[in-house]
């Protein structure tokens, strides 16, 4: 890390809650991302999250077998709020304070978003956990998170993924795809590098807020990364593009 971050968004896909064995929120393995989110609150930092919804529901997907668009979004923001239960679960079973605010409202399973609200319960030291996207269809969840960590005033939106940074190719279908150490918002997106969706990474830009994406599933690798030590790609405002 080129600078240093105290309050940070951490966006997750709902793939990553996913176990080997088929289940969509596999509590194993959302007890070991608690652990990565702990051990980082541990040391200091303030944190949000944003958990996807595509383990469950993925409404564009849905969408195009035959769902009209708007209602397989709203049942996609209800799959996030799902995610999100389940590790603010994960977390208070170790100890974690937390809290889930949903932009759909539900009372009897979470707060409201409130931004104030928010912004205490991160002063007090809890991680909040950003529920229902920005609570209206045809946005992302990556574009959710872009927008609340915008709100929220973060220093950094880290995005947790299956990949350790961001290559110029899928260096799944291309050998010698090289990673990108940094990278710059316009490359990503006249590009079409895949980090964000355009929106969310045109948000980012436009508040000087870094994306840093790392592999979440290497175990210690979110507070590796914040210490400099972990592979991760940082996208960021314009300088000369760097690839390992």
């Amino acid at each position: 890390m080129t600078a240093p971050f105290k309050r940070i968004l951490l966006k997750l896909s709902g793939e990553v809650l996913m176990g080997e064995g088929g289940l969509a929120i596999d509590p194993l393995v959302t007890a070991r991302v608690a652990e990565e989110i702990a051990g980082v609150r541990a040391q200091g930092y303030e944190l949000c999250v944003v958990v996807g919804g595509g383990n469950i529901f993925r409404g564009l997907s849905a969408a195009a077998k035959g769902i009209e668009r708007a209602t397989a979004d709203y049942m996609g923001m209800l799959a996030t709020v799902m995610n999100a239960l389940a590790v603010q679960n994960a977390l208070e079973q170790i100890g974690v304070d937390t809290r889930v605010q949903s932009a759909i409202p539900m009372a009897s399973v979470c707060e409201p978003f409130i931004r104030r609200r928010a912004e205490r319960h991160l002063e007090k030291g809890r991680v909040v956990i950003f529920a229902a996207g920005v609570g209206s269809p045809f946005f992302t969840t990556d574009s959710g998170a872009a927008l609340r960590a915008a709100e929220m005033k973060c220093d950094a939106l880290f995005k947790g993924t299956s990949v350790d940074g961001v290559y110029d190719a899928d260096p799944k279908k291309v050998p010698g795809a090289k990673r990108y150490q940094t990278v710059s918002f316009n490359r990503v997106l006249s590009d079409d590098l895949k980090v964000m969706d355009a929106s969310a990474v045109a948000l980012c830009r436009d508040n000087d807020i870094p994306i840093v994406v790392f592999n979440i599933r290497e175990h210690g690798n979110f507070a590796a990364v914040l210490a400099g030590e972990g592979v991760s790609t940082i996208v960021q405002q314009e300088k000369t593009d760097a690839s390992l």
